[in-house]
């Protein structure tokens, strides 16, 4: 019997928290849905960073995005009436919003203002648009969640196109959630939280895909999340039930186990610092960044404007 090697453990380690100056300890409507009523002070997501190194993260329940500095200090760029879930740039002064509430939106980061990009298809509302990726062509890849699951597999997968052509990729995901590239961009990875695996995405040179498969499967009460690549190929997701962040190998296989501390929900993750060794991830429970050091550096995160 061939038996897997165990996966190397190591702890995530704190690195900065929300300050209670910004806590809000009050229901919310994404808290009564989520949440189980329970009032939720904060819940971060989206982590990305600028070209300065800011890490730049979201507030799902109010509407908040935040900017923390090389030294951990918070400082809130915009507050609106929204649900903002992933981000990415679309230029330097510009981030792209998957917001649950409005759709894709666009925030200019001086002024703080926050302006629809794309809030329906075809007349139809989303969803409830979850997460986001561009490959080196201009290409975005996102997520439309919702309320979907195993009761109701029609979460969504879509690509936009820089032309403003919408494909519609895959209408039958029960829960997707974080979405990557790999290195070679020809194959996309789809978290499907309620699925609790991962998703292997064929793209194909016609810009279809086809022979999709589940290549990771995780357990728990909430399955993967946010997802990451490092140059070496291998997929990093980020558990929030578990409180783990996965790495796996090309056979998909986990070679290293990040672990937060007990009841930390660690819902997505990026790769930061001067090299991109530095792995950051957002651990909503508590309302705190936390980090470690790692082997291979993460992929260069890909926008639309090569001069970001």
């Amino acid at each position: 019997m061939f038996l897997l090697t165990p996966p190397r453990i190591r702890a995530l380690e704190p690195f900065t928290t929300l300050p209670e100056s910004f806590r809000r300890r009050e229901r919310s409507d994404w808290a009564d849905a989520n949440r189980g009523g329970t009032p939720t002070d904060s819940f971060l997501e989206g982590p990305v960073f600028d070209a300065k190194g800011n890490l730049y993260v979201t507030d799902i329940p109010w509407g908040r995005i935040f900017r923390i500095d090389l030294q951990g200090a918070w400082t809130l760029v915009a507050e609106y009436d929204g649900e903002p879930n992933g981000m990415k740039f679309l230029d330097a002064g510009t981030l792209l919003i998957a917001d649950y509430k409005n759709g894709l939106m666009r925030l200019d980061i001086a002024s703080g203002t926050v302006t629809p990009y794309l809030a329906r298809r075809n007349s139809e509302r989303f969803k409830g648009v979850n997460d986001l990726v561009f490959d080196r062509a201009g290409n975005l890849y996102f997520t439309d969640q919702g309320q979907s699951g195993l009761h109701d597999p029609t979460g969504r997968l879509y690509r936009l196109r820089p032309t403003g052509q919408l494909d519609l990729l895959l209408g039958n995901v029960p829960s997707p959630n974080g979405v990557a590239l790999s290195p070679d961009e020809r194959i996309l990875y789809l978290a499907v939280t309620r699925g609790n695996g991962v998703w292997r995405v064929p793209l194909l040179p016609d810009g279809s895909v086809s022979k999709v498969s589940q290549c990771f499967t995780s357990y728990g009460p909430s399955g993967p999340d946010g997802l990451a690549v490092d140059t070496e190929g291998r997929l990093l997701v980020a558990n929030p039930g578990l409180g783990y962040v996965w790495v796996l190998n090309g056979r998909a296989e986990p070679v290293e186990v990040l672990r937060g501390e007990p009841g930390c929900s660690l819902t997505n993750l990026a790769f930061g610092g001067a090299d991109r060794r530095d792995l950051f991830v957002t651990d909503s429970t508590h309302g705190q960044i936390l980090r470690a050091r790692m082997e291979a550096p993460g992929l260069p995160i890909a926008r639309p404007d090569p001069a970001v």
